[in-house]
């Protein structure tokens, strides 16, 4: 009875934080990241991961993130502005800094998208990884 009230709780009292706590476990973390890409990214990036013909840059089969995914940390972290080249399109939108984010949710995120839309990578982007990015 009291562990039914506990996680009641919990649920009711948005005490989630463990949602995002990352294990190591690859597919854990693409599947988190799934949910963070809907609620922080799909609606510039679209479903799909194509993002928006000469506004957004795509993410599936982007150049830029499947060669510097460290680099997509940062930008994440800070945002992007300026012009820049994915799969040889320009685009010059700014993204504003997702420095809310956390560090698990950055991660797991990157590695949903390196790992969906046909972008496949064996690495994995952990939340120290995040954590020793961000300044």
């Amino acid at each position: 009875m009291f562990k039914t009230i506990l996680l009641l709780t919990l649920f009711t009292t948005g005490a989630c934080w463990f949602v995002y706590a990352q294990t190591g476990d690859r597919a854990k973390s693409i599947a988190r990241g799934k949910e963070a890409y809907i609620s922080f990214c799909m609606n510039c990036h679209m479903e799909n991961g194509e993002g928006q013909p000469n506004v957004y840059p795509p993410l599936a089969k982007g150049d830029v993130l499947m060669k510097q995914p460290k680099k997509v940390i940062g930008m994440i972290l800070t945002g992007q502005t300026g012009e820049m080249t994915v799969n040889g399109k320009k685009y010059n939108v700014d993204m504003p800094a997702q420095n809310y984010l956390t560090d698990e949710q950055i991660a797991d995120v990157i590695n949903y998208v390196t790992n969906t839309w046909g972008n496949k990578t064996k690495s994995i982007i952990t939340a120290a990884m995040v954590k020793a990015e961000r300044k």
